[in-house]
């Protein structure tokens, strides 16, 4: 995808995550908040979520002034280190996020793939389902992965554990530590 893309991309998952997080997965099938608690909660969520969110949807494209594009940046050694920034700064909690599901666009999204196990092979993986960065239907296939994105992330956090858990929460939960 291109940039305008990967900015929809992390704004859209900003506010669906925002909403997501708003509703506390333990609270049983009746919400015992107002509406406009909840709307207050919700906003303040997707304020909180949409900086470090788009930031990370935009990170793996700084390959672009530098190294190989779609090589240096966009590969899971990276993202694991975006995946531990909580471990060692609280307030890159949600930074993960919008660099995997770059990703995810980038391979779901986009006729190229990306080099997930770059450095050690610059082999490019993608699914068949994309399409060209320039072509019309480049928002359209964004907004439904995007989509996808969110029933997945909406999933964990209902089913699996919280996605607003602290990471080491989440570990203990998962069994990890």
């Amino acid at each position: 995808m291109n940039k305008e893309g990967h900015v929809l991309n992390g704004a859209l998952l900003a506010l669906g995550l925002g909403l997501i997080l708003a509703v506390d997965p333990t609270a049983g099938p009746l919400i015992t908040e107002s509406s406009a608690d909840l709307a207050l909660k919700a906003g303040r969520k997707v304020a909180e979520l949409s900086l470090p969110v788009v930031l990370g949807a935009l990170f793996p494209d700084v390959d672009t002034a530098f190294g190989k594009h779609r090589k240096t940046l966009h590969n899971l050694p990276v993202l694991v280190i975006f995946f531990a920034f909580p471990l060692l700064l609280d307030n890159l909690q949600y930074v993960w996020v919008g660099v995997a599901t770059h990703y995810v666009l980038d391979m779901v999204g986009s006729k190229r793939g990306i080099a997930l196990f770059y450095p050690l092979s610059s082999q490019e993986y993608d699914l068949p389902t994309g399409v060209a960065t320039s072509s019309k239907w480049a928002n359209p296939v964004t907004f439904v992965v995007t989509a996808v994105e969110l029933i997945v992330l909406g999933a964990v956090h209902y089913y699996v554990f919280a996605l607003d858990t602290t990471f080491s929460e989440a570990a203990t939960l998962l069994g990890l530590f």
